[in-house]
C-alpha cells in the first residue's frame, strides 16, 4: 500500500504541517469542502473516541493514525495495541459515520495525522474531499484503504438499482464488515498499512491482527452461524436503513430493511411502511430491530399499526453511544451485547427476558 500515489515535486509531512502553523491548512481546505456541518450533527474532530494503543501519552515519536469509521478505528486500534500508534476516531460520539457531513476541523485532523484508515472511494464523500486535499497540497499522510481486494454482493433486487453503490462497483452494498469474514480483509489491510507507517513494528502488528482474527472474528461468525442456525424464522424486519443485507448473505436469512437507502439519513415512504406491514404480516412478526443511530418513529409506527410488540436495538457498528465509549465497548463488545440479543429476540430464538447482560430488555425495549 503506498503513501502517496502522486509524486510531483516535493511531499509535506504531517509534521512539517504542524511545524508551519495553519497557514498552508486553511489554503488547502478552501477550495476542498464545500458544505459545513450538517443538520441535526455536531463538528467533528478526534475529541470523540482516541486510543494510544502505546499505553501512554502522545509524543514526538509517536504515529497518529486517524479513521473515518468506527469499526475500523476498532480493528486498527487492536491491530496498533502495544506499539507507539494513538488511534482516534473522527466520527462524533453518537452519530452515524455514514451520512454525517463535518466541518473542515476533520480535515485539519486528517492532514496532521501520520495515516488515514478510509472505508475505499465513495462512501463517505467528505473523506473522499480530504483525500484530494492531500493530493491538491501534495501531503504525505498515507492512506489505508479497508476496502481493498474486498468482494462486495449485489444490492437485493427488492431495493432500490439507482442507489450511489460504491465507486466504479454501483449497485454493490457497501458495509461489507457486518460479516466477521470480509471484515478479516479489514484488518489485513489495516495490518499492511501499519506495517508500512511503523515497519519497525511489524511483528507485533501483525501477531496483534492474528490473535484479533482468530480470537475475536472468528467466534463472532461462529456465534452468529449458531444464532440463525437454530431460528425457525428466516425473515427479519430492521426498522433500519438498508445496511445488514451481508448479515442475510453470510447466515441464510433474509433481512428487511424499512428504509432501502445505504445511508442512514435515508426517508421513510409510505410505500416502505407498507411493505414492512405485509412482512410482519406474512411472517407473524413480534419484534423488530431498530437502527440505534437512527430516528425510532417509524419502529413506532409500527407497533402502533401492527401486531409488532416492541423494538430492540441493531446497529451495524457505524457509531458509538457514550457509554460505549466509557465501557470501551469495540466492534466485538457491539456483537455480544447489541446485535446478538436482538437477533435472538426477533428470529424468535429466546424471549427478550432471556437474552443480554442483567437488565438488558429493560434498557432497550422500545428504546428512546
Amino acid at each position: 500500500m503506498k503513501a502517496n500515489l502522486y509524486s510531483s515535486g516535493p511531499k509535506i509531512s504531517r509534521r512539517s504541517v504542524v511545524a508551519a502553523g495553519s497557514g498552508l491548512l486553511t489554503a488547502g481546505l478552501a477550495g476542498c469542502l464545500g458544505g459545513g456541518v450538517g443538520a441535526g450533527s455536531e463538528s467533528g474532530g478526534s475529541n470523540t473516541g482516541s486510543n494510544d494503543a502505546s499505553g501512554g501519552s502522545e509524543s514526538e515519536d509517536d504515529f497518529v493514525v486517524v479513521a473515518s469509521f468506527f469499526s475500523f478505528y476498532d480493528f486498527a486500534r487492536k491491530v496498533a495495541a502495544d506499539t507507539p500508534v494513538t488511534l482516534k476516531n473522527l466520527i462524533p460520539t453518537g452519530l452515524h459515520g455514514h451520512g454525517w457531513e463535518p466541518d473542515a476541523s476533520v480535515t485539519r485532523d486528517i492532514i496532521e495525522a501520520d495515516a488515514f484508515v478510509y472505508v475505499g472511494k465513495d462512501f463517505q464523500p467528505w473523506a473522499d474531499r480530504a483525500i484530494q486535499t492531500l493530493k491538491d497540497d501534495d501531503v504525505d499522510t498515507q492512506l489505508i484503504n479497508v476496502r481493498e481486494g474486498v468482494e462486495l454482493v449485489e444490492l437485493a433486487a427488492s431495493l432500490d438499482r439507482d442507489e450511489e453503490g460504491v465507486g466504479e462497483g454501483r449497485g454493490k452494498d457497501p458495509h461489507f464488515w457486518l460479516d466477521p469474514r470480509r471484515a478479516k480483509t479489514a484488518v489485513d489491510n489495516i495490518t499492511e498499512g501499519l506495517v508500512e507507517l511503523a515497519p519497525e513494528y511489524e511483528e507485533t502488528f501483525r501477531d496483534n491482527a492474528d490473535a484479533y482474527k482468530t480470537d475475536v472474528l472468528d467466534r463472532i461468525d461462529r456465534d452468529y452461524q449458531d444464532i440463525f442456525d437454530r431460528a425457525s424464522r428466516k425473515v427479519v424486519q430492521l426498522a433500519a436503513h438498508n445496511a445488514f443485507q451481508y448479515i442475510g448473505v453470510r447466515y441464510g436469512v433474509e433481512m428487511r430493511p424499512l428504509v432501502v437507502n445505504l445511508a442512514a439519513s435515508g426517508d421513510v415512504k409510505p410505500s416502505d411502511i407498507t411493505g414492512a406491514k405485509h412482512v410482519i404480516e406474512e411472517n407473524d412478526i413480534r419484534y423488530i430491530g431498530a437502527g440505534v443511530f437512527e430516528t425510532r418513529r417509524p419502529a413506532k409506527q409500527l407497533i402502533a399499526e401492527t401486531p409488532v410488540e416492541a423494538y430492540f436495538p441493531v446497529t451495524p457498528y457505524a457509531g458509538v453511544r457514550e457509554d460505549w465509549v466509557e465501557n470501551d465497548w469495540g466492534y466485538e463488545e457491539i456483537a455480544y451485547n447489541i446485535n446478538m440479543p436482538t437477533f435472538e429476540i426477533v428470529l424468535g430464538n429466546k424471549s427478550p427476558e432471556e437474552v443480554g447482560y442483567d437488565g438488558w430488555a429493560d434498557e432497550w425495549r422500545n428504546f428512546e
